[in-house]
């Protein structure tokens, strides 16, 4: 046995993984292999993209930006939405996940720091910390701006229901398709693999890397007290996550690619929807920081 892998078992049992979390997530990943059954065609792809598209969103803008760091404002029912979106990703409720969130930035690449691969290694940074019984509890003294919402409160209470939700809906979009549309070559099974397991799957690894990859590689432009890092091809993937050096060393922007060419594609969206009134307040980097 090697090294490493005597690590990451020492971790799993050190930290006490929650095994009802832990047969979940293998479970969804397991689900993919269904796919050699029920093949592929254009649709199903197209929604898988989609729904990582949207889902990704309602991560970076709404638990991350919003939620954990009230970086701009908007009504209720864009809140609502944003956090039901969200919480169809099978990554717990807002209200977990922002707190969590914040009790990263507050102890950030220390032992306290749960996903920091400096202190725990990759493999419980990366999804490690996330089936941890370390992990299950949402501490409401870091949260007291959310906990206010009831229906925030609900959907962290019965989280796994909007998952739900979204896989029998693709299941039945794949079987309507199937009996009026037959020329796109989808099925109900086919559409809950691709537009469910595999986006999820995605979605899960994509969002993670920012808690392992943005502290391993990449460039740090400032000289925070952690290890974060600017990694652009993080930042692709999350939309915009992978600047992440920018973002530990000031947490309040919106707007985490401070410069024209880091592309941050969540900070776009949320630039349009301020045009049209949906959300304002966004929050920029001062002069002092660009002076830097």
């Amino acid at each position: 046995m090697s090294e490493s892998l005597r690590t990451n078992l020492y971790q799993l049992n050190s930290e006490k993984i929650d095994f009802f979390s832990c047969a979940q997530f293998s479970l969804i990943h397991v689900a993919c292999l269904l796919v050699i059954w029920t093949g592929v065609s254009t649709v199903a792809v197209v929604t898988c993209l989609a729904l990582y598209f949207v889902r990704m969103f309602a991560i970076t803008a709404g638990f991350h930006r919003l939620f954990a760091h009230r970086t701009y404002r908007t009504g209720r029912v864009f809140q609502f939405l944003l956090a039901f979106v969200g919480t169809t990703s099978y990554q717990k409720g807002p209200l977990w996940w922002a707190a969590h969130h914040r009790h990263h930035h507050i102890h950030t690449d220390t032992e306290r720091d749960l996903h920091s691969p400096l202190t725990h290694g990759f493999w419980q940074s990366h999804v490690g910390w996330f089936l941890s019984r370390d992990s299950l509890a949402t501490d409401q003294k870091l949260i007291p701006n959310l906990i206010k919402y009831r229906e925030l409160r609900l959907l962290d209470r019965f989280y796994p229901l909007p998952p739900i939700i979204l896989a029998v809906s693709m299941f039945v979009l794949g079987s309507t398709l199937e009996h009026y549309a037959p020329t796109l070559g989808t099925s109900g099974l086919q559409m809950l693999v691709w537009g469910f397991f595999i986006s999820t799957v995605l979605l899960y690894h994509g969002v993670f890397t920012v808690n392992s990859l943005a502290h391993i590689f990449g460039r740090r432009r400032f000289e925070t007290e952690d290890d974060s890092r600017n990694n652009f091809l993080v930042a692709l993937i999350t939309l915009g996550e992978g600047w992440h050096n920018n973002h530990h060393y000031y947490p309040s922007s919106e707007r985490q690619g401070f410069y024209w060419w880091e592309i941050d594609i969540s900070h776009y969206i949320l630039k349009v929807l301020s045009w049209l009134g949906i959300v304002w307040g966004l929050q920029s980097p001062p002069a002092r920081v660009y002076d830097r």
